[in-house]
């Protein structure tokens, strides 16, 4: 691939700007990061904005080559395109660009790239984590010892027998997280099944599972684990008729997007006391205080903490700046978005 900076002297720079809430940066960008991106690019100070509002702000993006966005980014659509008359390339730090990247930069031939496959890592750990948590039935023995005060009793004969030795695992959608979920799995005494799509039976077994159709998943399945992308076909994937599906004692884990559970269904069951639903992941997203969700048995909240947190992110801002040195240096970058791929990725 030719240098993303085309007819240029070799020894210039190109101009860099960040976009991205200031959280974001403090998190992504430490001194050795931010050292690291000033010896490959012009940039200026401040070398972050959050909007693009006000004169000063529109100069600097006529003189932009590379934008590199995050989380707090403002929406790059055709306005900011036709103001970036020099850019070339759009690098995020987090995972999904179609909520701030418009289709219009693909028509252009920007090049998009994006550090998903970066999150799916800790996505995948704390999916795993839970996993192993829950097919142990941890959090039910310790609330149980809690409310007694007692190690043995009648309450622990009601906890449902744990699945950590022979259980079976189902992971909907086998991308980039669920991938690499499959891949953490390998060392446990599960059975894996998958469903997806969009893949076949042998790039399943190619990942240590076994692809079936979703509704016989759902039925065969002691835990169930949510990694299909947001999109219009996969709204409220598990609707009531599916739900109903998973058998006594289920566990449902969501880190994917809260749309793809229908919430009514999924506490009606959980009233049941037949399924138990761990989300980090709602809909809508933030709920609001007054939420059934807060006060339904057997669901667990946690507020969208899976993907890269703090010193996690370390690996979404290394992932950023390989992209731009490669692309200085006239390769490929490694995790390009394609234009094809918008409309089944997340």
């Amino acid at each position: 691939m030719a240098s993303v900076v085309e007819n240029r002297a070799e020894a210039a720079r190109p101009t860099a700007l960040l976009l991205m809430g200031s959280r974001a940066y403090a998190d992504l960008f430490d001194t050795r990061r931010l050292t690291r991106l000033r010896g490959m690019v012009d940039i200026a100070d401040p070398p972050r904005l959050d909007d693009l509002r006000g004169a000063a702000a529109m100069d600097r993006l006529a003189r932009t080559e590379i934008v590199v966005t995050g989380w707090g980014s403002p929406t790059l659509g055709p306005e900011v395109l036709a103001a970036a008359p020099a850019l070339r390339a759009v690098i995020h730090t987090g995972g999904s660009v179609k909520q701030h990247v418009s289709p219009d930069f693909w028509d252009r031939g920007i090049v998009v790239t994006s550090a998903a496959d970066a999150n799916a890592i800790p996505v995948a750990e704390f999916t795993l984590a839970t996993i192993l948590l829950e097919g142990k039935r941890v959090a039910t023995y310790i609330e149980g010892y809690r409310k007694t005060r007692s190690v043995g009793g009648p309450w622990r004969d009601v906890i449902p027998p744990a699945v950590n030795f022979g259980g079976t695992v189902g992971i909907i959608g086998l991308s980039r997280v669920g991938r690499r979920v499959a891949e953490l799995l390998r060392p446990f005494d599960f059975d894996v099944l998958v469903a997806d799509p969009h893949i076949t039976a042998d790039e399943a077994s190619a990942f240590g599972a076994h692809l079936v159709e979703l509704d016989e998943m759902l039925a065969f399945s002691d835990i169930v684990t949510v990694h299909a992308p947001e999109l219009p076909d996969t709204h409220h994937l598990l609707n009531a008729r599916r739900i109903a599906l998973m058998r006594p004692h289920t566990v449902l884990i969501n880190t994917a997007r809260g749309s793809l559970v229908d919430t009514r269904a999924l506490i009606e069951r959980c009233r049941t006391g037949t399924l138990r639903a761990i989300l980090d992941v709602t809909d809508p997203e933030p709920l609001p205080p007054d939420s059934e969700l807060f006060q339904t048995p057997g669901v667990v909240l946690s507020p969208h903490i899976a993907g890269a947190m703090h010193a996690e992110t370390g690996r979404l801002a290394d992932s950023a700046l390989d992209e731009i040195q490669r692309l200085i240096d006239g390769h490929d970058p490694l995790h390009r978005v394609e234009r094809s791929s918008l409309g089944i990725i997340a």
